[in-house]
C-alpha cells in the first residue's frame, strides 16, 4: 500500500497520518488522523495542483482555495441550485493548467427545471473568471445528477451524468442523462468518439459519480 486518502465529513477534511507498514506486533496505537481543514459547508470534491494549493468545491456553490491551514473564496456561483443532491459538484483542471490557468466545474442550475452544465473558468489574480460554457441542458434532478469530471491520458474531458431518476434516459442516445460524455477541452466532440456527431461515449448508467 502507497500514497495517502482524505475524508470529508461534517464540514472538514481529516488526512490520516502518513502511512507505515505495520503489523500487529509493531502498531503503534498512538497513530492518529488530524483534522487539516474545517469550517466547510458540503464539501463535494477535493484538487490538489501542482504548486501544494488545494481547491474544493463546496455544493452551496464555492469554490475555496486552501494553502497550509488557510482557506479563502476564489468563485461564487449565484445560479446554482443545491437542491437534494444537485449544486456545485464536480471540478477538475486542464492537464496545461500551470500555463493556462484552466479549472473544469460541473454544476445544477434552474433553466425551466433542473439542469447541469459543464463551465471552464480562468485562474486569474487568485480568482476564477472569464468563463465559458463547455456543455450545458445536461438533464438535471434532485438526485442523479452524476457530476465527475476528469481528463483522460488521451487529453479528452470525461464527464459523468446521472439518469436524472428517469431510468429510461440512460439507454436513449439522444439524451445526455445517463451516460459518460467525452469532449475536447474546449467543448467540441471529438472525431474518435464511438457515436459520430455525439459527446456520448458510454450510456445505461445510473448515477456515475466516480472516474479514475
Amino acid at each position: 500500500m502507497s500514497g495517502f486518502a482524505i475524508f470529508y465529513y461534517l464540514g472538514q477534511i481529516t488526512m490520516p497520518a502518513p502511512y507505515t507498514p505495520t503489523t500487529a506486533a509493531n502498531k503503534n496505537p498512538t497513530d492518529k488522523s488530524e483534522v487539516f481543514i474545517k469550517g466547510l459547508n458540503v464539501p463535494w470534491e477535493i484538487n490538489f495542483l501542482a504548486d501544494g494549493k488545494i481547491f474544493v468545491t463546496e455544493r452551496e456553490g464555492r469554490v475555496l482555495e486552501i494553502t497550509g491551514n488557510d482557506k479563502k473564496e476564489i468563485l461564487k456561483l449565484n445560479d446554482v441550485a443545491q437542491v437534494g443532491e444537485g449544486g456545485l459538484l464536480g471540478m477538475t483542471q486542464h492537464p496545461q493548467h500551470e500555463k493556462n490557468g484552466y479549472t473544469y466545474l460541473y454544476y445544477t442550475y434552474q433553466n425551466q427545471g433542473l439542469k447541469n452544465k459543464v463551465v471552464r473558468y480562468s485562474h486569474i489574480d487568485d480568482s476564477l473568471r472569464e468563463d465559458r460554457t463547455i456543455i450545458d441542458n445536461i438533464p438535471g434532478n434532485a438526485n442523479h445528477n452524476g457530476g465527475r469530471l476528469k481528463f483522460g491520458p488521451d487529453d479528452k474531458l470525461y464527464i459523468t451524468t446521472g439518469d436524472s431518476k428517469n431510468p429510461s434516459t440512460a439507454q436513449n442516445l439522444n439524451s445526455l442523462a445517463g451516460k459518460i460524455l467525452r469532449l475536447n477541452d474546449d467543448g467540441t466532440i471529438p472525431p474518435d468518439n464511438p457515436f459520430s456527431g455525439s459527446p456520448v461515449y458510454s450510456y445505461g448508467h445510473r448515477n456515475p459519480q466516480g472516474l479514475a
